[in-house]
């Protein structure tokens, strides 16, 4: 298990951040027992769809697009063939529309010519795709394939920066550090707790530390209020964006 010695807590050895790791992901699995990925899916393809479209945008807000879309393109040829001013008109309101609707359109036609228009249920065959990065690969194989993947988005870099897990910022770097530290069955699942967490209770500005589960092991604490009853404010309950 290789753990770069720069991160942790202060004197932290690299076994003893593991623990503390995997001891706040306990936590938060107690914390978080319904965490699950919040964009609405059937299948493989309408979780690729609706994980293109949340870039940049709520999940909630790709939850109200998603029915319209998916009710008028259900393959990828009908992806692949559709009118590009038609998709731009459904998913106008999620932002960067064009090139969303680029992405969406080319990954499909992409589908269609090397994968007989099936998604593809492995990591290096998904980034090939137009409009697939890693985080996206990883959402699609965790909850449409059962494959563990983490997927680093900007709840999970804010996390494990304030938690001492690592202190990169490149998200691939992040995703094999933190793959040293969690046990690969349980990717997919803490990669979900860390990012509710981060979107109801550790949140950018103002995190909610007094009534946070991982005070006692989160080097960061105190950088929200430690009221209990101040912090409690801060909590936002889910389902959520």
């Amino acid at each position: 298990m290789q753990v770069p010695r720069n991160v942790g807590r202060a004197g932290e050895s690299p076994l003893a951040l593991v623990r503390r790791a995997r001891r706040m992901d306990r936590i938060l699995a107690e914390t978080y027992p319904d965490a699950h990925c919040e964009l609405d899916f059937r299948d493989p393809l309408e979780l690729l769809v609706a994980t293109i479209l949340s870039a940049q945008c709520t999940d909630k807000r790709v939850n109200i697009v998603t029915p319209t879309l998916f009710a008028k393109y259900r393959t990828a040829e009908d992806y692949a063939g559709a009118d590009r001013a038609e998709v731009e008109d459904i998913i106008r309101s999620t932002g960067f529309f064009r090139a969303k609707t680029n992405s969406i359109v080319g990954m499909a036609q992409a589908l269609c010519d090397r994968y007989g228009g099936e998604v593809p249920g492995k990591l290096k065959d998904l980034v090939t795709l137009p409009g697939v990065g890693r985080k996206t690969a990883n959402v699609v194989l965790g909850n449409a394939f059962g494959v563990p993947g983490i997927t680093v988005d900007t709840h999970f870099q804010r996390l494990v920066h304030r938690f001492h897990w690592t202190e990169e910022t490149d998200p691939v770097k992040i995703e094999h550090i933190v793959a040293g530290l969690i046990p690969k069955r349980d990717w997919t699942m803490m990669s979900h707790r860390l990012i509710w967490h981060g979107r109801r209770m550790c949140h950018a500005r103002t995190p909610a530390c007094g009534v946070c589960p991982l005070a006692a092991l989160c080097p960061s604490y105190g950088i929200g209020p430690v009221a209990p009853v101040q912090a409690a404010k801060l909590v936002r309950p889910g389902p959520f964006s």
